[in-house]
């Protein structure tokens, strides 16, 4: 495995500390708003829990995704194309192991991408290729990762650039994987799901979608996601996760079906987020810095022309740390990744930092 990427910030964080004002941290995207009360509120509900979960999860947890599924993805889905997971991140690293890929395999992910889906295909000793679009994807791809809208850059795909990829999936027998766990956070696009029936006119066969309530419900620290999609492939996840353990416990299963049944408090979030996002872009922006893409998701996407790690430091010099572009390949040499998962009063002092 490659060392863990964000040791390699560790002394432009210890630097950052150093400021006056204390750290003002935007490299990790993990919530910092309360859990909303009706979630937490079934957790303790549920409490009382001594019998072990399945791995298939609750009939009426199944159920909460596919209604979701219908009002969010506007896709039709059924119980039996439902799994959940122990956050999304799960599904992304143990994936290549649950289908077989082997030393032999290959694993097709986008240029800029989340690292887990490289380390994923390294867990089954398979090899990992990127690709732009859906015409570089090779030929002996064996599992193809999407990612929109994406983390670092925050870009959407639209209908068409969707399309493309799935028809080149079917086209060479390999299942087509779409992170969307930033769906319900688009700001100047709609994210749309590769489930939706524009895309896929309602034939899930070769496709599934990844969710997680960790962004939109602030639970992270809950560990509750899905994946969705082709009956047959969720059938394959479904029979490894009980041989491996991979259970979401039950208080956490009725946690999620309250959080999937109340859409108000994702309202409530998305307009701190959008606050946050319009402070600190317009900040970016005046201090020089050129924020590309970053039409949905926590992050924005930014460059001041300089490498990434000449930015990390500059930020640094101000008591702000981000994440090197390069983390997620060597297309974001000349960029950072910054997060809005802060408080308002961080976000405001990171804003005022940048203007010196």
């Amino acid at each position: 495995m490659p060392d863990f990427p964000w040791d390699r910030i560790a002394a432009a964080g210890e630097h950052a500390r150093k400021h006056p004002d204390g750290i003002v941290d935007l490299s990790i995207g993990t919530p910092v708003d309360d859990t909303p009360k009706v979630i937490t509120s079934a957790l303790a509900a549920a409490a009382n829990a001594p019998g072990y979960p399945t791995a298939a999860g609750l009939l009426e947890l199944r159920q909460a995704w596919t209604n979701w599924a219908g009002r969010i993805l506007h896709a039709e889905l059924t119980t039996d194309q439902v799994a959940p997971s122990i956050g999304s991140k799960e599904i992304v690293a143990w994936l290549p192991i649950i289908f077989g890929l082997t030393a032999q395999s290959v694993v097709a992910i986008p240029e800029l991408a989340y690292p887990t889906y490289a380390v994923g295909a390294m867990m089954a000793q398979a090899k990992f290729v990127t690709y732009k679009n859906a015409d570089s994807i090779p030929a002996n791809a064996d599992l193809i990762w999407v990612n929109s809208p994406s983390n670092p850059t925050g870009e959407v795909l639209g209908v068409s650039e969707l399309k493309a990829i799935i028809a080149r999936g079917r086209e060479i027998a390999a299942p087509v994987v779409s992170d969307e766990c930033y769906i319900e956070l688009g700001w100047d696009a709609e994210p749309i799901s590769i489930l939706d029936p524009r895309v896929c006119g309602g034939d899930f066969t070769g496709i599934l979608a990844v969710h997680s309530l960790s962004k939109r419900s602030n639970l992270a620290g809950y560990r509750s996601g899905s994946v969705l999609g082709d009956a047959n492939l969720i059938s394959d996840i479904v029979s490894l996760r009980k041989h491996s353990g991979m259970l979401v416990p039950t208080p956490i299963q009725m946690a999620t079906i309250a959080a999937l049944g109340d859409d108000s408090h994702v309202q409530i979030q998305r307009e701190l987020y959008a606050k946050r996002r319009e402070i600190l872009h317009n900040a970016l922006v005046n201090a020089g810095f050129t924020v590309e893409h970053s039409q949905a998701g926590l992050y924005l996407w930014a460059t001041n022309g300089t490498t990434c790690a000449e930015t990390i430091n500059w930020l640094a010099d101000r008591g702000i740390l981000a994440a090197p572009g390069d983390f997620y390949g060597p297309s974001g040499a000349r960029h950072v990744r910054l997060a809005l998962t802060a408080t308002d009063e961080r976000i405001a002092s990171a804003a005022s930092r940048l203007a010196t």
